[in-house]
């Protein structure tokens, strides 16, 4: 029995560098810690670490850490004031993603 595969209904135009980026993007969110950092980010815009700490069963460090995970994947950006980083979503980097989700699925 042979078996043949369906014909395309589209296309899926995204690889290379940016289907990497993409990846990484998925990958961060994909953590339920780093998920409820997005989450608070949305509603509290310019927060600290320690905010972040507070909502958070985790220690310092650990935060620290998937803070670092998702600016590296480009979902936040920070800004120094002094001793402090305030956080906050990265806005064109995250209409970046919606386009891109939008045109896969």
């Amino acid at each position: 029995m042979t078996t043949s595969i369906p014909e395309a209904c589209c296309t899926l135009d995204i690889e290379g560098q940016e289907q990497a980026r993409l990846v990484e993007m998925f990958k961060a969110i994909g953590n339920p810690h780093r998920f409820e950092i997005m989450k608070f980010l949305v509603t509290h815009p310019g927060c600290i670490t320690g905010d972040i700490v507070a909502l958070l069963p985790l220690a310092q460090s650990t935060v620290s850490q998937h803070l670092k995970v998702l600016r590296k994947a480009g979902w936040i950006e920070g800004e120094v004031d002094g001793p402090a980083t305030n956080y906050c979503l990265h806005e064109e980097n995250i209409a970046w993603f919606s386009t891109k989700v939008g045109e896969i699925f």
